[in-house]
């Protein structure tokens, strides 16, 4: 079965650092691509960055600079550091997986909430 589940979220001053856990299992971790996506309340879910299994990355231009994507595949978990955070990050963070091949979507975390605030 399938699984992938978010860690790491909060609440964080403007400024502040957090950094996102997503482990999976049940894949084969290593040929899939992982991306985050947020989803704050009214807007659409997007995606803050991705990463393939050779460790290529894109980010969008929104937290390009500040947000930095990266995996172990050794511990079948991909991260999110988030630096200089901003109330506009605010948002339910998801990370999920698509088969590297196809890019069929394969799964969907449950969600971690971060909040950036004072």
């Amino acid at each position: 079965q399938v699984q992938l589940v978010e860690s790491g979220g909060g609440l964080v001053q403007p400024g502040g650092s957090l950094r996102l856990s997503c482990a999976a299992s049940g894949i084969i971790f290593s040929t899939y691509v992982m991306g985050w996506y947020r989803q704050a309340p009214g807007k659409q879910r997007e995606l803050v960055a991705a990463i393939t299994s050779g460790g290529s990355t894109n980010y969008a231009d929104s937290v390009k600079g500040r947000f930095t994507i990266s995996r172990d595949n050794a511990k079948n978990t991909v991260y999110l550091q988030m630096n200089n955070l901003k109330p506009e990050d605010t948002a339910v963070y998801y990370c999920n997986a698509r088969f590297s091949i196809s890019n069929t979507l394969r799964a969907w975390g449950q969600g971690t909430q971060v909040t950036v605030s004072s």
